[in-house]
């Protein structure tokens, strides 16, 4: 891969040094243990948590990590895919920092479990990118 690490593994931290061995972080972790992980604004306020990862399987590399927003429960929450390069783990926290408010993050694009994106679908990914900026993806079609 292209990037060595990326969210907890780059995250864990943003701490003093920039070499993970130095501070006894591993650099890789198991997508079973960042979904569920909360996800907070730059000011320390809970926006949600990590549903799920998407993966460009080609390329190998983890593009967006799907955030879990709203609702109550669980139910009615719906779902607004950050760029994975937007995310930095927070040891302090225990979670993920994006630079996105929840005014902003109510405004992204989203989609709700009664009706999934199509994730090959070009338009949709143009609007992600859009509303985030420049997209891991360039000129790819689709998320």
């Amino acid at each position: 891969m292209s990037e060595p690490m990326h969210g907890a593994a780059a995250g864990a931290a943003a701490s003093s040094s920039s070499d993970p061995a130095a501070r006894g972080a591993k650099p890789l972790i198991a997508s079973d243990r960042v979904e569920g992980t909360a996800v907070y604004d730059p000011t320390g306020n809970r926006l949600g948590s990590v549903r799920t990862l998407m993966i460009d399987k080609v390329a190998g590399t983890v593009e967006y990590a799907v955030l879990s927003f709203g609702g109550f429960l669980g139910l009615g929450a719906s779902s607004y895919p950050l760029p994975w390069k937007k995310l930095r783990y927070d040891i302090g926290l225990g979670g993920y920092v994006v630079d996105v408010t929840e005014a902003q993050l109510a405004n992204a694009p989203s989609f709700s479990a009664d009706k999934p994106v199509d994730w090959s679908d070009a338009d949709w990914g143009e609007r992600v990118r859009d509303h985030y900026g420049p997209s891991p993806y360039g000129s790819r079609d689709g998320l």
